[in-house]
């Protein structure tokens, strides 16, 4: 409830628009137009502020869920055959036939073909 005629006398009212995104921020709250207009500029900033942190999770939600999968069967990432002494790479069809070796922790070839295809999907992904 306003009290007395001094809400006809002043227009303090604020209305400030982000014109990129087009967020809106108002403020009448205060009796100055200098103390809506602070007030106002704190809502617009914590406004884009909401935003792009939105924008960022999203983002990042869908970067991890492209990396993660499903988790089907289907899905499976690496076979190692003991009888065979094989293992199989299932993202890059790759199979070294040394378990031995791989298991004592001579990764090399194998990480480094797993660049490699890393690097020609990515590739692959900008040409799109």
């Amino acid at each position: 409830m306003l009290v007395g005629q001094h809400v006809n006398k002043t227009s303090s009212a604020v209305r400030l628009i982000h014109e990129p995104t087009g967020i809106v921020a108002e403020c009448q709250t205060e009796r100055s137009q200098l103390q809506n207009r602070e007030y106002a500029m704190r809502l617009l900033k914590s406004r884009i502020y909401e935003q792009e942190k939105a924008k960022q999770d999203a983002e990042l939600a869908n970067e991890r869920k492209s990396q993660v999968g499903t988790g089907d069967r289907s899905e499976k990432i690496r076979t190692y055959n003991y009888p065979q002494g094989r293992i199989t790479d299932h993202r890059i069809g790759m199979s070294i036939y040394q378990m031995e070796n791989f298991l004592n922790g001579d990764l090399d070839e194998m990480i480094d073909n797993l660049i490699a295809a890393d690097r020609a999907e990515k590739l692959k992904g900008d040409n799109s």
